[in-house]
């Protein structure tokens, strides 16, 4: 019988479907609220898997000189400190219950210095859809399995509608229309062929990488791996890897390469044969078959523009995480020391 899991795994491709005509009105309120006047800045608060989506919020709605965007230091504003100025900014909080407190206290914040706020979660009846001025749902039901998989992939589906609304000539609303159906296609492949990633499990530490969009999967990718996983994971932008940390790789180490686009710049990867070399197992998830020969764990993704790929390259990783939790015979539902909602302060 498969697990909670293994059936959100599935599911993911027609939650997306499923959230587009709700999620997409709300989208084009909020891009109203971030092309007013006197928004200069949109500033991510978030946590967990949450925080990997702001990653990608970050740089997805920064393209091509658009909206500045950073992500928030949510301890700053609780513990008794005073909040920092917000001053030409707007909030957005993503949690898929809607109960974190302290990304609830960041929009508290925001809305007594008078500023715009936004929220994408999963429960439009909670502290955190409460206190935002517009609410992007994820609407994709209810999560049972406490690993975030069809949330995660709803979060990002939610910031590139953000992003159509603000930015319709560059990210278009045709690619997020094919896109539920793909995700559902990925996810039955990579779950069939799982045994491919048994070879994960003999190592003693996996790094993933991934640059710009990619950074966002290769977070996810490492955050998945280690929490269902346990094997000890961690994920670095290919540069910030580079300087300094590469220096704990060795031949019992794992790659995980996260670099979705067809076209990867010859910088990029040059780096990633330089890491190949420094390890023992490489898996490669990728359009680019340059990327995908540095494997024995090629992934194929299909040829989309590069903002598209990451709702598609965290797939993989999640069935990796799956296998690895069913070799190692991990309560996968439900793992030890860990609960869906996270209340932190």
């Amino acid at each position: 019988m498969a697990t909670q899991l293994e059936s959100e795994i599935r599911e993911q491709g027609a939650a997306l479907a499923g959230r587009g005509p709700a999620g997409r009105q709300a989208a084009a309120l909020a891009a109203e609220l971030l092309e007013a006047r006197g928004v200069d800045y949109l500033l991510i608060a978030a946590r967990g898997s949450s925080d990997n989506a702001a990653r990608y919020g970050q740089y997805l709605l920064g393209l091509d000189g658009g909206l500045a965007v950073g992500l928030a230091t949510p301890w700053l504003y609780g513990h008794g400190h005073r909040a920092p100025r917000l001053t030409g900014g707007a909030v957005l909080g993503i949690s898929q219950s809607g109960r974190s407190r302290d990304i609830v206290g960041v929009l508290k914040a925001a809305r007594l210095q008078g500023r715009p706020t936004i929220a994408i979660t999963n429960q439009q009846v909670s502290p955190l859809a409460q206190i935002a001025d517009v609410v992007i749902p994820l609407g994709v039901g209810e999560e049972r399995s406490v690993a975030a998989t069809k949330t995660y992939i709803a979060s990002l589906h939610a910031l590139a509608q953000l992003a159509v609304a603000m930015r319709p000539s560059r990210i278009t609303p045709d690619v997020l229309e094919i896109l539920p159906q793909m995700v559902t296609e990925l996810a039955r492949a990579q779950l069939e062929g799982r045994e491919r990633f048994d070879r994960l499990a003999e190592a003693s530490l996996l790094t993933a990488v991934g640059r710009g969009l990619d950074f966002a999967t290769a977070s996810e990718a490492g955050l998945k791996l280690r929490e269902l996983g346990g094997t000890p994971a961690e994920a670095f932008s290919t540069p910030d890897l580079l300087h300094g940390p590469v220096a704990a790789l060795g031949s019992r180490s794992a790659l995980w390469i996260a670099s979705g686009s067809a076209h990867t710049e010859d910088a990029e990867l040059e780096a990633f044969r330089e890491l190949t070399e420094r390890t023992g197992l490489h898996v490669s998830v990728s359009a680019d078959t340059r990327v995908l020969d540095l494997a024995e764990i090629p992934v194929q993704l299909p040829v989309l523009p590069e903002w598209a790929t990451p709702l598609l390259g965290v797939v993989p990783a999640q069935v990796a995480a799956l296998r690895l939790a069913e070799i190692r015979r991990v309560s996968v539902d439900q793992p030890h020391g860990l609960s869906k909602v996270t209340v932190t302060t």
